[in-house]
């Protein structure tokens, strides 16, 4: 059974670096053909997919938030990390890490089925 667990610091300032760290058990970050997401919800807003780095490697981001975001990854924890740079309090929001599935190497994005647990990231001013 494939579990996420999210999870970083809830209190972040303004101006300065989000960092969040997703933990994957029984399931390996490298396994084809899966890509390993992060997605955020803010209050009264629905979700907003942020970027993805796939099981090669390969990172995606949303072109809005692109020139702020990095995803990386550390195979031999078996962890993916978020980093959003020059926080606003509008990046307020529940962050969930998340794993995509995709069709073979043309990673074209089908679905997710297993979510970490979210968690709330307060940006102050």
């Amino acid at each position: 059974q494939v579990q996420l667990q999210d999870s970083g610091p809830g209190l972040v300032k303004s101006s300065q670096t989000l960092s969040l760290t997703c933990t994957v058990s029984g399931g390996s970050i490298t396994t084809r053909y899966y890509g390993w997401s992060w997605i955020r919800q803010s209050p009264g807003k629905g979700l907003e997919w942020m970027g993805v780095i796939a099981y090669d490697g390969s990172t995606y981001y949303s072109p809005s938030l692109k020139s702020r975001t990095s995803i990386s990854r550390d195979t031999s924890k078996n962890q993916f990390s978020l980093q959003l740079s020059s926080v606003t309090p509008e990046d307020t929001a529940v962050y969930y890490c998340a794993r995509a599935s995709l069709v073979y190497y043309t990673y074209i994005f089908t679905g997710y089925d297993y979510w970490g647990q979210g968690t709330q990231v307060t940006v102050s001013s």
